[in-house]
């Protein structure tokens, strides 16, 4: 049998004792996640949940989606995680085209409504059974009249389970994508997948079950990264995830401080967000900042490219050095890092992990730079190895448009430098073509990041009448900034090339962005 659950099981018997989830007072040990994971896992049988069936989940960071996650894996079910943030007609969408059979839904707030959009989505969706609403309060009401409530379809559960057996290849996961272009397409992952790429916690990070790691869990759980890195990842070698629901800086510093956090992970945004709060929560007092320092041993970073800027400056105020790294829902997510034990290359993304190949292809699959010459030379980065989804859950086609002979192509242009480390330069589809020449967007937001007023930025392309499509910078500045637009325009222009420098920009408040912290740029005009 090999099934993604026994992360949990393997710590479970090892360190039943030892704390494995925290939420505020809420401190759920290994034995007792495990039990729970039981529960629910009885529960899905006793419903007529069977090998293989997909069984969606919708819940914020809270114990609940542990202990949901695993006890449809122990059940052989496939988990279809769904982000928290979705419309009824978009529930029903997802739990149409992943057919799944039963949903789990948070009851949500007042602000975000999840079981009432939820349960909106399941009445569309006919091939889903069983609607089951996550309470905070397990002994509450269901606030959706003639639904079950988790903690009441739980109550008489075994705290026992002979998990289900499953083969390597079986799906564990069905992560949909962010949907970019067209409607959202579910990768695919074994378990063989996702429990390797949670394995490599020892090779990246020095993950050790003897003396484990604090995780402060401000990813979406939802999302791969804060699945394999964070939640995996520490069941993997018997660590504590402490949980924060909603990435709020202050929050999480303060959370840092009081649980002794030794591993942070999180996206670019999150950072910045890290360093704006540093003195505030500094000059509040009740947090020791510089011992806050001194307990972080791993800051890890990926999602989107790290702002050298912001790389420099947490390595400057907290004394560790951000390890940056890349991957994608399809690539289980982790497919490189900077590696441990050599010098970390500020802006690079590091070498593919052990068992993961990467190049550098063309559109038509040829290879760019094959000897590794031309450090310059730019290309879509194409992986492969034990991290590639089996494809697009019931999508040949489009899975065939991206794997070819075991290679996932990414939609990321990238270049490799000659000791093998790779560099983003930028999504394929965010590049703008202005009068003919390639202007990568990334590169533009580097370089406004150094100019000392601007504390945010984000480079598109607008159409254009005759260059086809110009450059516009969106950018929040830092408090008490007073420079404008066109100030930000001639500084530009003194500092890039002609065909590289925004003729627009627009200063702004906020930026908008999804619910893993990723600039939403589609949404900017």
């Amino acid at each position: 049998m090999y099934n993604l659950s026994t992360l949990l099981e393997d710590s479970a018997r090892r360190f039943p004792d030892r704390e494995a989830v925290v939420l505020g007072d809420t401190r759920l040990t290994y034995a007792q996640v495990n039990g729970a994971a039981n529960q629910v896992a009885n529960l899905l049988v006793s419903r007529g949940i069977q090998h293989g069936d997909k069984v969606a989940l919708s819940c914020p960071n809270l114990p609940y989606f542990t202990i949901v996650y695993y006890g449809i894996l122990k059940a052989g079910a496939t988990v279809v995680p769904l982000n928290v943030l979705l419309k009824g007609r978009e529930v029903a969408y997802h739990l149409g085209d992943s057919d799944a059979k039963a949903y789990f839904c948070f009851e949500g707030t007042a602000d975000l409504p999840m079981a009432k959009e939820g349960y909106a989505g399941f009445g569309e969706a006919s091939g889903c059974e069983h609607f089951v609403v996550i309470t905070a309060d397990p002994a509450a009401p269901s606030p959706i009249d003639g639904t079950d409530t988790l903690g009441a379809a739980m109550s008489g559960q075994a705290p026992t389970f002979d998990t289900v057996a499953t083969d390597e290849d079986d799906t564990a996961v069905i992560l949909y994508t962010s949907g970019t272009t067209g409607q959202p397409k579910g990768a695919e992952l074994r378990h063989r997948n996702m429990r390797d790429n949670a394995l490599t916690g020892e090779v990246l990070f020095g993950a050790d079950a003897d003396h484990p790691d604090t995780y402060l869990c401000v990813l979406p759980l939802f999302h791969s990264f804060g699945q394999t890195v964070i939640q995996n990842g520490a069941f993997a070698y018997g660590g504590t995830v402490v949980m924060l629901p909603r990435f709020e800086a202050h929050a999480a510093l303060q959370l840092m401080g009081k649980e002794k956090v030794t591993f942070f992970a999180g996206v670019p945004t999150m950072y910045w967000g890290l360093l704006g709060a540093l003195e505030d929560v500094r000059a509040a007092g009740g947090v020791d900042v510089e011992e806050l320092a001194r307990n972080l041993r791993v800051a890890a970073a990926g999602g989107a490219a790290l702002p050298v800027e912001v790389h420099k400056e947490f390595q400057k105020r907290f004394g560790v050095t951000i390890l940056e790294g890349y991957g994608l829902s399809e690539t289980s997510p982790v497919a490189s890092f900077s590696p441990r034990g050599e010098e970390v290359r500020v802006g690079s993304i590091g070498k593919p992990i052990p068992g993961v190949e990467m190049k550098l292809i063309e559109p038509d699959w040829t290879e760019v730079n094959a000897d590794g010459s031309d450090p310059d030379a730019v290309g879509e980065i194409a992986i492969r190895g034990h991290n590639i989804m089996k494809g697009y859950y019931d999508r040949p086609e489009a899975t065939a448009e991206v794997i070819h002979d075991g290679w996932f192509r990414s939609g990321d242009l990238g270049r490799r430098d000659e000791d093998g480390w790779y560099y983003i330069v930028d999504r394929s589809k965010d590049m703008i073509i202005r009068g003919g020449f390639n202007v990568y967007p990334r590169e533009i937001e580097e370089v406004l990041l150094t100019h000392p007023d601007v504390s945010l930025a984000a480079v598109i392309g607008v159409p254009h009448e005759s260059h086809g499509e110009e450059i516009k910078a969106v950018v929040i500045l830092n408090d008490g900034a007073t420079v404008t637009p066109d100030e930000l325009v001639a500084w530009g222009k003194e500092q890039m090339a002609s065909y590289k420098y925004p003729r627009l920009v627009e200063v702004v408040d906020s930026l908008p962005m999804t619910a893993t912290g990723k600039i939403l740029k589609r949404e900017l005009s």
